[in-house]
């Protein structure tokens, strides 16, 4: 069936005609030259005698190319090529096109100095073309004398008023006809009420070859298996838009995935529904009755669960809870995603990948996870090719190589010169022997200690306005998300108040961290280090890193502190070629070995590195940057403001829409 198969007229248009002729419904009213058609079984016509088809190529002053010339020695025209085209020309009505569509001026008016090769020979092969269409649905066939292969085949370039789009090229005449026989299996593959199933020799071929692909890609040989559902694709084949478009999505793939209305049977809705769901939420300007377009036959409980499912994605609450083994993995790995652990939470997946079973027959690996805040996050191209390769769903198969992790050991990924993985200045507390739920008692204003309040799984459902006590953790969210909602509400903004928006999560063993990726201005005159306070409890140590080197604004700095049970230990500021210290330094973090007088902070990469060598303490760069992460908000870094000291109070009247 594929291209590359050596061709032979015959069959092939025996077949077509047969099948043809069965998909008809009994009793339909058809004109005479289809009923004659139908009758013998042959869409064709008499095939052509060698003395007719040179006497054609004479009138032509060419010779016709080698698959069209074979095609007229089996029948001279066809009928039927496709659904579109009703008369393929044979010798009698094949002529030169010499625009007689009109469509060479129309392209050619679009045409300008930046138009390509390819876009001058679509508009200008309406005057060189060798017309074949005799009669067509408002469609246009020409084969291209100009664009010839190695074997002489001549390309064919379709055009139809109602596609919207560019001329269609096919490499020959061949390739043209094939596509015809495509469409025309794709048109009758969903036969309509009193028409026949459609049921062949080369559908059960298809079918068979589909079910092969099926297997294969449980296996985990997904890239054997794609293109045998994209060929049975290209033949309106049911089941194979719905199995390849879950193998697209876990690529990556760009594109409108539909899974061919299989997200509307409740058997897998469950795994598929959220997919849709959440890429109709990542629109904002969708309308929501447009969410079951891709829904099609969707009873009303599917429905109310898309309804649901929208409103949890919009609002940050939604969660994969598939059944059996592989959900307890998923509920584990969510609990790692949530406090910044992806490769951790990955790993968890993968490991219980093979215990994961499919919902049914058109089901090929879990997708629901996707549509996750924590865990969607997760998924890379070279990730979904892992899980893809994994085998699963009973099968047995060779396991791939794990995907490299994504994040870096340590913090010196923040250094990163190019500014492409990391902040260009950020702020950071990390506090050992507190669990992260437990930061906003230590560093937000309110009382300590509390447990915030959350949902049934212990995830934080609260979040603070910007004004209020900040004790609470807000559900987890993109840095952006965060901070677009940090300045919901608040109308005042002061020069003395520095008040963080932070990040939580796990920095290794036994350490917690607070991040701020967008820090305000650093005034060293009155800054104050939140490590005491974090430091609070017995036997807790804290420490705190600000960095400026790279900002682009203001002198370069850098700034450590460490305490421990309430009280600083040590602390340095360089800045403007200049430290500050306090406290007796532990060696490996001297200042002296990585800034010195008159220097510019190029080595803030090596003392990143010693800190956490220092403290064996890291932070996840792709939860930072790319995932969701709890948030609150932290009281001021900076001093209040002393007797005589000026500064600035910017309030916004009403509801925003005034200064004061």
């Amino acid at each position: 069936m594929t291209d590359t198969t050596p061709f032979d007229w015959q069959p092939f248009l025996l077949r077509w005609s047969e099948e043809w002729a069965d998909s008809l419904p009994d009793g339909e009213v058809r004109s005479k030259e289809d009923e004659a058609a139908r009758r013998a079984r042959w869409l064709g016509f008499p095939p052509a005698s060698e003395e007719r088809i040179a006497a054609v190529e004479k009138r032509l002053g060419r010779r016709l190319p080698p698959s069209y010339r074979e095609f007229l020695q089996v029948s001279d025209g066809w009928q039927h090529a496709g659904g579109f085209v009703w008369l393929l020309a044979g010798t009698a009505e094949v002529h030169w096109h010499n625009d007689e569509s009109g469509l060479a001026d129309i392209f050619e008016e679009c045409l300008d100095e930046d138009s390509d090769p390819e876009e001058r020979r679509e508009a200008t092969v309406w005057r060189r073309g060798l017309q074949i269409d005799v009669e067509a649905d408002a469609m246009h066939v020409v084969l291209d004398p100009e664009d010839v292969d190695e074997d002489g085949e001549w390309a064919v370039y379709s055009w139809a008023s109602w596609r919207a789009a560019p001329p269609e090229r096919y490499a020959g005449f061949a390739a043209f006809m094939r596509d015809m026989y495509r469409e025309f299996h794709g048109l009758r593959a969903h036969p309509g009420d009193g028409e026949p199933e459609f049921v062949n020799d080369t559908t059960r071929e298809l079918d068979a070859l589909m079910e092969r692909a099926r297997t294969a890609a449980l296996r985990g040989d997904w890239e054997g298996a794609l293109p045998a559902l994209d060929e049975a694709e290209e033949y309106g084949r049911p089941r194979a838009v719905c199995l390849g478009d879950q193998i697209r999505r876990l690529l990556g793939q760009a594109g409108t995935f539909r899974f061919d209305d299989v997200a509307a049977d409740p058997r897998y809705a469950p795994d598929l529904l959220p997919v849709l769901v959440t890429e109709h939420a990542a629109h904002p300007f969708r309308r929501d009755s447009t969410l079951t377009f891709h829904m099609r036959g969707a009873g009303e409980d599917v429905v109310s669960s898309a309804r649901a499912m929208l409103e949890e994605m919009r609002d940050g609450t939604y969660r994969y809870a598939p059944a059996g083994p592989f959900g307890e993995a998923v509920g584990r790995a969510r609990e790692l995603a949530r406090w910044g652990d992806g490769d951790g939470a990955w790993r968890t997946l993968m490991d219980s990948l093979p215990e994961w079973r499919p919902l049914g027959p058109d089901h090929l690996a879990p997708l629901g996870w996707l549509a996750d805040p924590l865990l969607g996050p997760l998924l890379t191209p070279e990730r979904g090719r892992e899980l893809l390769s994994t085998p699963r769903g009973g099968q047995r198969g060779e396991f791939p190589d794990r995907s490299a992790a994504l994040d870096p050991d340590g913090l010196a990924w923040l250094a990163d010169p190019d500014g492409h993985d990391g902040p260009t200045s950020y702020r950071f507390v990390l506090v050992e022997g507190v669990e992260p739920k437990d930061l906003p008692g230590l560093l937000a204003d309110g009382e300590p200690g509390g447990e915030p309040s959350g949902e049934s799984d212990g995830e934080p459902g609260g979040e603070s306005d910007g004004e209020s006590d900040g004790a609470v953790l807000a559900g987890p969210m993109t840095s952006y998300e965060a901070r677009s909602r940090s300045f919901h509400g608040r109308r005042e903004f002061s020069s003395y108040d520095d008040r963080a928006l932070v990040a939580v999560g796990r920095a290794g063993a036994g350490w917690s961290f607070a991040f701020d990726g967008d820090p305000a201005h650093f005034d060293a005159r009155r800054f104050v280090s939140p490590a005491v306070a974090a430091a609070a409890g017995t036997g807790t140590r804290a420490v705190v890193v600000w960095s400026g080197s790279r900002s682009g604004h203001g002198e370069p700095f850098f700034h450590l502190s460490v305490a421990r049970d309430g009280a600083e230990q040590y602390a340095f500021t360089y800045m403007a070629g200049e430290t500050h210290r306090t406290g007796e330094i532990p060696p490996a973090l001297d200042p002296g070995r990585f800034f010195g007088p008159g220097g510019d902070g190029a080595r803030e990469r090596s003392l990143l590195e010693a800190v956490s060598d220092e403290f064996g303490v890291r932070l996840p760069r792709h939860a930072l940057t790319e995932g969701r992460l709890h948030t609150f908000t932290t009281r001021s870094w900076t001093r209040p403001p002393g007797d005589g000291e000026a500064y600035v109070v910017i309030g916004m009247s009403g509801g925003g829409d005034g200064m004061r």
